[in-house]
């Protein structure tokens, strides 16, 4: 025991001596971890690609400012960094942010190029000709692959360049294979103001996302989307860094607070949002929201590591003064620690079985073989926007193929697809959530691999549509609406990011072999930051019947509208009824009126055969006309409206009619311009609804 106490100090020891000199001895001097190339200078621990020229005329760069400037700058982290592991030929993820600022010259002269986030093989193998932010002409034969996101501020038709103000994805040229207008999303590049830019790249989805904002807190909607296999263009090394030019024009254009990493050799099971494997490479201590890592830090000079080394010294003395307490501690927790690894070893596997089912990218050929070609015999479901087939995979059995609509598929930030793909890959678990496990985006299609649910969805069943003749007992029904209610309690409240469903209906409730719930379908879906306090309106989309009366009016999504929808539902399973019946009855103005008249529990379906508890029976009644009270702010949340269903909240109280509608805007403050942005309530220029008005009256009480 005593050897083993010794051999511990020593490797704690050498592990401290390591840290405290070796590392150092990194981290703070610039020259050592970032390359300068061309104009690039440090400046104010940040770096500046290009310096601001005293002249823009073609004449004076063609004689004093070229001497001393080439108008073009680069900055490279010195060290390769491993993209590819030839070993197990897998291509790594990665994420950067960083801040920039572009300042253009006085008039008259014009702005820069913009500059370029970039990624390469060989820091060295381009040229330092004027333009094109740095990058290869196009129609040169460049010796280096490249991957760059562009920052643009200047317009180049013969490019495609869509303005002088954009920002774009380039893979082995200057010409963009997807870009979007800044200034369309009020973001003006050359504004000189400080901007953060995050990028990401997810190899198992083959994915490249960029986020832009002027705020440090990355936007919850990505800036910029494209589907790319960086895979097929990334060496086993590559040089990571930025470059800028300013061509014609003269700007100075500035990067800071940078930070990169490289994740994911092996199946990330981590949620799309949230990427925080590993040590970054690059970082700043400026950046309070990060962690510190010693490879590359721009803010100190060489008098910190003096410091350092002096406080290492002194930490060292107080290690190992306390490094005795510490081995008889050590000896106490591996004794403890022998007991229980076992037990939590098997802990450790359950979870991790639990949330490895990442969903698979799938070949078409899988798909097709899994659907027998898209054989219309193993057609189980069809939607506005997709066909569901049921199919079978040789690893993973029985699933539902979401097959959708090509259509506008190259609207990437908004098609039933890319909403869907990107809310459920965030790896949504819950026991209620139909769970996606694979997709597959290839030549024309667009598909999406659900879990397969053997009894359909809740419509079929209790509108007699399927040609099965079950009757759902009164607990089937009250556990499939509580299931219901806990989908989207963790939507709402429970999610990192609030989602809204916006389609809440029986017919995506889909049942599994034991009649439980999971919710489904999340085409339509909204995500908002929990603390956002304004929403955008948006065309109010969903189906007739199911619509709260204030979303239709002001189009603005909210919670509220969910517990809307749900209250439908509600009523749909204790009555059997459709929410609009074929001689428009609609269920909510039928419910209230047997509420008015005392008789709301002649509202039961009757192939219940009074089978069921009254009080229980009225008891949901009650819950789903709660719900679609017509003013949102008396509605219950879902997690309220799950209490009362279990008995354990009393009954809600109802008035004795139903409310007249009252529309007033469902958000506070400043929230009124964007439900009156014309300024008048109605007029016969209201913009087309996805889905048929509802009818009620807009008189207030």
């Amino acid at each position: 025991m005593h050897s083993s106490y010794s051999s511990i100090f020593l490797v704690i020891l050498i592990f401290f001596f390591h840290f405290n000199f070796l590392s150092n001895s990194l981290a703070f001097f610039p020259a050592s971890n970032v390359t300068l190339f061309g104009d690039a200078y440090f400046r104010n621990n940040a770096i500046s690609l290009t310096q601001e020229l005293r002249s823009c005329s073609s004449s004076s760069s063609s004689s004093s400012s070229s001497s001393s400037s080439s108008g073009v700058g680069r900055a490279f982290y010195t060290y390769p960094i491993r993209f590819l592991d030839s070993i197990t030929n897998t291509t790594a993820s990665f994420s950067s942010r960083f801040s920039f600022s572009i300042t253009p010259s006085p008039s008259p002269c014009s702005s820069g190029d913009g500059f370029a986030f970039l990624i390469t093989p060989n820091a060295q193998s381009f040229s330092f000709s004027k333009g094109y932010m740095g990058l290869p002409e196009p129609g040169l034969t460049s010796q280096a692959s490249f991957f760059a996101v562009e920052f643009d501020t200047s317009f180049d038709p013969s490019l495609g360049d869509i303005n002088g103000n954009h920002i774009g994805i380039d893979v082995n040229t200057v010409v963009s294979l997807a870009s979007i207008d800044a200034v369309s999303r009020r973001i003006d590049l050359k504004s000189g103001r400080k901007i953060t830019a995050w990028i990401e790249y997810r190899d198992a989805m083959k994915m490249i996302r960029v986020w832009v904002g002027f705020s440090p807190i990355r936007p919850p909607t990505p800036f910029l989307v494209a589907q790319i296999d960086l895979s097929k263009e990334f060496k086993e090394f590559m040089y990571v860094g930025f470059s800028g030019s300013n061509g014609q024009g003269s700007a100075i254009h500035v990067v800071d607070k940078w930070r990169f990493k490289t994740f994911g050799f092996t199946p990330s099971v981590i949620p799309i949002d949230t990427v925080e494997e590993g040590d970054c490479l690059l970082c700043f201590s400026e950046d309070s929201n990060v962690k510190r890592h010693p490879a590359v830090d721009l803010s100190h000079k060489s008098k910190t590591r003096v410091s350092e080394i002096a406080l290492g010294l002194g930490g060292l003395a107080a290690f190992v003064f306390s490094i005795v307490a510490i081995l008889v501690v050590i000896g106490f927790i591996l004794i403890k620690k022998k007991r229980v690894l076992e037990g939590r070893s098997r802990e450790a596997i359950a979870s991790r079985d639990q949330t490895n089912r990442v969903p698979t990218r799938l070949s078409l050929a899988d798909i097709r073989s899994a659907t027998m070609g898209f054989n219309r015999n193993r057609i189980v479901g069809q939607g506005a926007s997709a066909v569901v087939y049921k199919g079978s995979l040789p690893v993973g059995g029985e699933v539902a193929v979401k097959r959708f609509e090509r259509g506008n598929a190259f609207d990437c930030l908004r098609n039933p697809f890319s909403t869907e793909f990107a809310t459920m890959v965030g790896c949504l678990r819950h026991k209620n959530l139909v769970q996606l496990q694979g997709w597959c985006c290839e030549g024309n299609e667009l598909v999406l691999v659900y879990e397969y649910l053997p009894n359909g969805s809740l419509d079929k069943i209790i509108h007699k549509k399927s040609n099965t003749a079950i009757v759902l007992s009164w607990k089937q029904r009250l556990h499939i609406v509580l299931g219901v209610a806990s989908a989207l309690a963790y939507l709402h409240e429970e999610c990192e990011r609030q989602i809204i469903h916006r389609d809440v209906k029986t017919c995506n409730i889909m049942l599994d072999g034991e009649f439980n719930a999971k919710l489904g379908d999340f085409g339509l879906a909204e995500v908002y930051e929990h603390s956002s306090l304004t929403r955008e309106a948006t065309i109010p989309a969903g189906t007739m019947g199911y619509l709260a009366p204030e979303y239709v009016y002001s189009g603005v999504p909210t919670v509220k509208t969910d517990v809307y929808s749900f209250g439908v539902v509600v009523l749909e399973v204790a009555a059997g009824r459709r929410p609009v019946d074929d001689d428009g009855t609609v269920i909510v103005d039928w419910a209230w009126n047997l509420w008015e008249k005392g008789k709301l529990i002649e509202a039961a379906d009757l192939r219940l055969d009074e089978k069921y508890d009254g009080g229980d029976m009225e008891r949901m009644l009650m819950v789903g006309l709660a719900c679609v009270h017509p003013n949102h702010a008396k509605r219950p949340t879902v997690k309220e409206a799950a209490k009362i269903l279990r008995g354990e909240a009393p009954l809600p109280v109802l008035p004795a009619r139903k409310p007249r509608v009252s529309l007033r805007p469902v958000l506070p403050n400043d929230t009124e311009e964007i439900l009156n942005i014309g300024g008048a309530r109605s007029s016969n220029d209201d913009p087309p609804y996805m889905t048929p008005k509802s009818h009620f009256s807009k008189n207030e009480t």
